[in-house]
């Protein structure tokens, strides 16, 4: 069943949910994803591993004040990047020349992950060092937070590049940022979580649904850039199936219009539990 945001917050009266779709998945419930804003999305696993997704934190207008502070994250194991805009890898309205995930990698000493031309590029700009950036496309598997958890590369239909501005020239230079992807990762206990990165509708969504067959998907419903709630509603209902959804990468920016209602309502009657949650609030499967 789906529902809209208002109903879901009265339902559950809290801001950190537990979900338990069936006794299995009921015991083993431990697993915890935080959304703070865009596409930033941080996942402790069942083991505490901690997976950073996307890291645009400073400068994010949703993000909650409280976490703007990068230490607040607390441990991170894992940083993966799904493309090199700005508000993914976090140097967007940056002045010092670097970017959230850089920062984050540099604190806490996590290995930050994602397509090879945009890991080379974060090297080469001092982001990373050599050490800290781990290359990998899509197909790849890899688990860099131990072998039960396993992290996948898959498509996105999008644009990479990363561009940084002269804050005393203001002019911009940009740089080759490799081919956008999404991820799939997979928990301990065989739980898949899909974060699409941002995206357009495409026909391997299907491939993407049978093959891996994610239980929750990460859904940019924002337009523009991304799909807009319609093109995100038909990927859902009739593309990828999952058992939940989190829409995100809307609001942010004037031009991300489309909403969490909208999405809703496109979709109508579905399987898939829809969860319009906002910026800081969690969920635990």
């Amino acid at each position: 069943m789906d529902m809209d945001r208002r109903d879901f917050l009265k339902l559950t009266g809290m801001l950190t949910f537990t979900l338990a779709a069936e006794p299995a998945w009921a015991q083993a419930a431990k697993a915890e994803v935080l959304w703070l804003g865009q596409a930033t999305t941080r996942v402790t696993t069942l083991t505490g591993k901690v997976i950073v997704i996307d890291p645009f934190l400073t400068n994010n207008p949703k993000t909650p004040q409280q976490w703007k502070n990068l230490d607040v994250l607390g441990k991170v194991d894992v940083i993966l990047v799904t493309h090199g805009h700005g508000d993914h890898v976090g140097n967007l309205g940056r002045s010092d020349g670097q970017s959230d995930a850089g920062e984050l990698a540099r604190r806490t000493g996590a290995k930050v992950l994602g397509p090879a031309g945009l890991i080379a590029t974060m090297t080469d700009l001092g982001w990373l060092t050599p050490e800290q950036g781990v290359r990998f496309a899509k197909g790849g598997i890899v688990t860099p937070a131990g072998s039960q958890i396993k992290i996948t590369q898959v498509r996105a239909e999008h644009s990479s590049e990363v561009t940084l501005s002269d804050p005393a020239t203001k002019k911009s230079v940009t740089y080759p940022g490799g081919e956008p992807a999404g991820f799939i990762v997979e928990l301990e206990n065989g739980f898949k979580l899909y974060h699409m990165g941002d995206t357009g509708i495409f026909g391997d969504m299907r491939f993407i649904s049978e093959y891996y067959k994610p239980d929750l998907v990460m859904i940019p419903i924002g337009g523009h850039f991304v799909m807009d709630p319609r093109d995100a509603a038909y990927a859902t209902k009739e593309m990828l199936k999952p058992r939940y959804a989190i829409p995100i990468h809307y609001g942010t920016f004037p031009v991300l219009r489309g909403t969490p209602q909208e999405y809703q309502a496109a979709l109508g009657q579905t399987t898939t539990q829809v969860f319009p949650i906002s910026p800081g609030d969690r969920l635990t499967f």
